[in-house]
């Protein structure tokens, strides 16, 4: 293996809950009365709730009760995630691939709610560590939470390999001074230095030489 050790961001790149978070974004804002611009959405994915609620305040104002909206968005999401939650194609093949190579998650999501995702997907014994923003003292686009993870695994930040699906993303794993694979989800923008970007994390794993 060319990597002491692989990170993973979670919504988006390991599960396929961007686009249950879009959907459920969108019912809402529309039982509190507004109209959701998808756009306006997706450009959310990969912040911080801190950051997203700030997007968030400045797009509506005092239009919006943000607390209300928060509790009637993750109500939604709630909905969804117990019908199942879905991973992202070819997730499982990769993380058999990988074998015993030591691995992370890195997420801007709360450390318990993504133990909870990873759970319930049955792919939680492949991670050594699971790494959220509340963990660090920035969350992504700060490098924080991939530094973190490569401490935990005892491995040098250069010899990391990360699997991004978010620009946001994918910032922070390049100011960490790791290898960048740049999956896009949604959010399909070009990010400036990023080593690799492909359509599925399959053909980016092949493209590090992973595959």
């Amino acid at each position: 293996m060319p990597f002491d050790a692989a990170i993973f961001d979670l919504d988006g790149t390991l599960l396929d809950t961007e686009r249950l978070l879009l959907e459920a974004g969108i019912e809402a804002f529309a039982e509190l009365g507004h109209e959701a611009d998808r756009a306006f959405l997706i450009s959310l994915i990969g912040t911080s709730g801190a950051e997203a609620q700030a997007r968030i305040a400045d797009r509506f104002g005092r239009l919006l009760d943000l607390v209300a909206l928060e509790q009637v968005w993750d109500a939604a999401a709630r909905r969804r995630h117990e019908m199942g939650i879905p991973l992202r194609p070819g997730v499982a093949e990769l993380l058999t691939a990988l074998g015993p190579m030591p691995r992370a998650v890195a997420t801007n999501s709360a450390t318990a709610t993504a133990l909870t995702k990873l759970t319930a997907t049955g792919i939680a014994p492949h991670f050594a560590h699971v790494v959220g923003y509340d963990a660090v003292a920035r969350p992504k686009p700060a490098p924080d939470v991939f530094l973190e993870a490569a401490r935990l695994l005892g491995a040098h930040p250069r010899a990391c390999v990360v699997f991004e699906d978010s620009a946001t993303g994918v910032a922070a794993a390049l100011a960490a001074g790791m290898t960048v694979v740049h999956v896009p989800d949604l959010h399909a923008v070009e990010v400036p230095g990023v080593h690799h970007r492909a359509d599925t994390l399959l053909a980016g794993a092949r493209a590090a030489g992973l595959l």
